[in-house]
């Protein structure tokens, strides 16, 4: 009876590998195509064979184009510093006004996170008009503070870490308040830091979603000078036709540093992913 159980569950345990490991390569076939593709010709690139899917001879003409025609360390730049900024105006903003929703008690606090949740449940498309009106309005379009306005504040992150502050123990407030600590200095020595971990959540988020934003950039920065990685690589698709190995080239350098990123901090994403409940 023991053997049994012990070889269903053995079996069992089989098959969810197998689906996993299915399930990964599906994930990881466009990456590869990607690679694929960027050492191609333009012509084994658009080839209707489905068989062609190695390249006759791996050249890097499309890297050494694209390296040239594009300031890829401009982009970094502008991308990076996109990514930097996002992140500690959110994690800054989300954390005290998440700490003012979760812990503190102020007439219209109900009302006022009902805003915030109401945010969370409209499109950000809508919000783009009213946001290039104001930066239009303040004569900061084509510059890395357009980039980064959106981000300034975030319901997602004011609601991610009001839920991190209710879920401590209020002793902690009322021994640093014995001990004659005042709000500011409860928030600040007491209960931030033991948020850590959604801290972490929420820079992940942001960082992400800054990476691959598309439409703001193009919307807010005509400037070549003053686009990130996403907006350039959009740059490059032409109306009628485009030259996927440069495309590919493009896109396979501009992941390079998200990779290293992921690679250097793998514990801190996973452990953000698993804390925020979140998916992406």
């Amino acid at each position: 009876m023991g053997n049994g159980i012990q070889a269903k569950r053995k079996f069992e345990k089989i098959i969810i590998h197998i689906i996993l490991i299915l399930m990964s390569v599906i994930m990881l076939v466009p990456f590869f195509w990607m690679i694929l593709t960027a050492f191609k010709t333009v012509g084994e690139a658009t080839s209707v064979n489905p068989f062609v899917i190695f390249p006759k001879t791996w050249n890097t003409d499309a890297f050494v184009t694209v390296w040239k025609n594009m300031s890829f360390v401009l982009l970094y730049k502008n991308t990076l510093l996109l990514i930097f900024w996002r992140v500690v105006c959110a994690v800054l903003t989300a954390t005290m006004a998440g700490y003012a929703f979760g812990r503190l008690s102020f007439p219209g606090k109900n009302f006022f996170f009902s805003i915030i949740l109401l945010q969370m449940m409209i499109p950000s498309q809508i919000f783009i008009i009213p946001q290039y009106l104001m930066i239009s309005k303040m004569h900061l379009t084509n510059t890395v503070f357009a980039l980064v306005f959106p981000g300034l504040v975030t319901a997602f992150g004011t609601f991610l870490l009001r839920q991190a502050f209710m879920g401590l123990p209020s002793d902690l407030e009322e021994a640093a308040r014995l001990d004659g600590c005042n709000i500011f200095q409860t928030f600040l020595f007491v209960m931030a830091p033991l948020t850590k971990s959604a801290m972490v959540a929420l820079g992940i988020f942001t960082a992400l979603f800054g990476y691959k934003e598309l439409m703001w950039p193009l919307i807010v920065n005509t400037n070549a000078g003053k686009m990130p990685l996403s907006a350039a690589l959009a740059t490059m698709q032409g109306q009628y036709g485009s030259n996927y190995p440069q495309l590919m080239a493009a896109s396979l350098i501009a992941c390079i540093p998200m990779i290293i990123l992921y690679l250097i901090f793998q514990k801190q994403f996973i452990e953000g992913i698993a804390t925020s409940g979140g998916k992406l």
